[in-house]
């Protein structure tokens, strides 16, 4: 995979819990291939990396795998529901802000306006 892709699936491994930054990503990668556990190729204009046997047998005794599902067993299974809500949310209304119409966008803005006093309305909710 390319750099990129080793992100997203980071990302998607985590859930979202981990969106590791290209700052973060390429170092490590160089680290990895510094010592051996990855070897990176140009394939069609981009750098690819692969592990190494070295990075193989890391692999097997590490459990790299475990390790990304205990960022998420520890995750509250309604904080992860809520912020991909949110996501989802986020992206409709770039796409509103994008390609809306006036009145599109200020149906939108009072839309939010309404659910951010709905929500503080929540917790001040003595349940």
């Amino acid at each position: 995979m390319h750099g990129y892709e080793i992100m997203q699936q980071l990302n998607a491994r985590t859930r979202g819990m981990w969106r590791p930054s290209p700052g973060v990503i390429y170092p490590a990668l160089q680290m990895l291939k510094n010592e051996g556990l990855v070897m990176d190729e140009d394939v069609d204009g981009r750098r690819v990396f692969s592990l190494s046997e070295a990075g193989r047998a890391e692999v097997d005794r590490d459990s790299i795998t475990s390790s990304l599902e205990q960022i998420v067993r520890g995750a509250d299974p309604a904080v992860l529901e809520l912020r991909d809500a949110a996501l989802q949310v986020g992206a409709a209304v770039t796409q509103i802000a994008q390609v809306g119409k006036p009145s599109q966008k200020e149906r939108a803005l009072e839309i939010l306006t309404d659910a951010r006093r709905r929500l503080y309305s929540i917790l001040a909710d003595a349940d």
